[in-house]
């Protein structure tokens, strides 16, 4: 019965009972649509748009509750953080962010495999989409093709996260369950590569424009941005340059919004995606994290590190950080997201994607193809939107760690970001050797969760250190 226990299994289990119980899910899961006579079947599903557009909202709505991308404790913005050195924990256990904050992960976290499930358990569901979409007779070309852009988008950017965290993972592409019960594992330049195939079909199958204006369901650029990150994350640097380009350059869909305090509204102009509010009166999960107006934090607070390593005049670090004093002591928090989870309106929602990451993108692609002047421009924009002067970095060399720098100070506390930079740049053990006690090299990934290991040992090797 070993088998009955293994992930893929429990996938599609945990699938069968999604569709039973789409109806009578959240209410951005099933909008305006009666509850059927009886239970629905994947057919029926995917035989009417508006039941297959429930079931892709559906997986958005689970992405924004649980797994990689949501802003509470157990996601990778505030976990990240706590790995890297943007977070400070203020929880003690094995079973709160602590592990992350001293890097002592062991194969048998919680957490860790919470997180690895829930991701495969959000793919198992596009990837049931996909199929679905596929074989319906109901649907037409036009709404396949939308369905099956997102839901391409959408595995794409989960295994991007996976393979971020665990240095490779499998690239799960359908529902049979004893095809994924043996999966391998794909070292993560591979699995960067299977993301980049699906978002350029993702991509082709997009529309330019949202389907509405609140920019929850992912278009064209939405593919694009993405893919122009992992152009980057795979050293492709004229690719990088053209996907950002080709987003920035949608002037009548997105304009710079310059205005500091207006970036992460539920309506700036800079937004390329984000999550729908899980009710008519939420906001963020992440201001409901962060936001503190008393001392101590009970659970995280930002690094001093962090806090000063701000340029001087650097707006940023006035409207998007704020400190709270007991008299004694003083401590920073996020300030990003100004709302807490619940308001009297839905003023913010977590955004996933979003500009300035694209000039960054195209200033670091540009610097290294030798794009110098392009490069300062793309940087200066950012720069001068925070209030600081134009880049005095001149070289390819210099512009790279300026780009780099830039990204610390626009990207803190938004989906570990930090980390994944580090990583990349192959200065993870030089940024954190001298401010995390516990960091070792090995820690470059989250081991795997032993659970998986046992039940498939195709799953190994191991993660150094673990």
């Amino acid at each position: 019965m070993k088998t009955k226990n293994n992930l893929l299994y429990r996938m599609s289990v945990h699938f069968a009972l999604w569709l039973s119980l789409l109806v009578v899910s959240a209410c951005d899961s099933f909008v305006e649509v009666p509850p059927p006579d009886s239970q629905l079947n994947s057919g029926a599903v995917f035989a009417d748009y508006t039941t297959a557009t429930a079931a892709m909202k559906d997986v958005y709505a689970k992405m924004r509750d649980t797994g990689l991308l949501n802003g509470n404790l157990v996601g990778l913005t505030h976990l990240l953080g706590q790995y890297t050195d943007e977070l400070t924990c203020h929880q003690n256990g094995i079973a709160t962010a602590e592990p992350f904050y001293t890097n002592t992960l062991t194969v048998t976290n919680t957490t860790v495999q919470e997180l690895w499930s829930s991701a495969y358990s959000q793919i198992y569901a596009v990837n049931s989409v996909l199929e679905g979409v596929q074989n319906s007779t109901a649907l037409s070309d036009h709404q396949k093709k939308q369905l099956t852009g997102e839901a391409l988008f959408v595995r794409a950017l989960l295994h991007s996260y996976l393979s971020g965290v665990f240095g490779g993972c499998p690239y799960v592409t359908s529902t049979d369950y004893q095809q994924n019960s043996t999966v391998s594992r794909l070292s993560q330049q591979d699995v960067y590569y299977s993301c980049i195939a699906d978002l350029e079909q993702s991509a082709l199958l997009l529309s330019v424009d949202y389907l509405s204006a609140d920019r929850f369901r992912p278009n064209q650029s939405a593919a694009k941005a993405l893919l122009a990150r992992m152009y980057l994350y795979t050293s492709q640097w004229d690719a990088a340059s053209n996907a950002a380009s080709a987003v920035l350059n949608e002037t009548s869909l997105y304009v710079w919004e310059t205005d500091l305090d207006k970036t992460f509204l539920k309506n700036c102009t800079s937004t390329i995606w984000q999550f729908a509010a899980g009710g008519n009166f939420d906001n963020t999960q992440e201001g409901s994290l962060f936001v503190f107006d008393v001392g101590p934090p009970v659970t995280v607070s930002l690094s001093s590190l962090l806090y000063n390593s701000f340029e001087t005049g650097d707006l940023r670090k006035v409207q998007w950080i704020r400190s709270v004093t007991n008299g004694s002591q003083t401590w920073y928090h996020a300030y990003k997201y100004k709302q807490g989870t619940v308001s009297t309106a839905t003023n913010e929602c977590s955004i996933q994607l979003r500009l300035a990451e694209q000039y960054l993108i195209r200033a670091e692609a540009r610097a290294y193809a030798g794009d110098l002047i392009g490069a300062q421009e793309d940087l200066n924009v950012v720069r001068n939107r925070a209030g600081l002067g134009n880049t005095t970095a001149t070289t390819s060399s210099s512009l790279v760690a300026a780009v780099l720098k830039e990204r610390q100070a626009e990207l803190f506390a938004e989906q570990g970001h930090r980390f994944f930079d580090l990583q990349r740049s192959g200065t993870l053990d030089v940024a954190l050797n001298a401010v995390k006690p516990g960091w070792s090299s090995t820690d470059a990934f989250w081991p795997v969760p032993q659970s998986e290991l046992l039940i498939n040992p195709n799953l190994l090797p191991q993660n150094d250190g673990y």
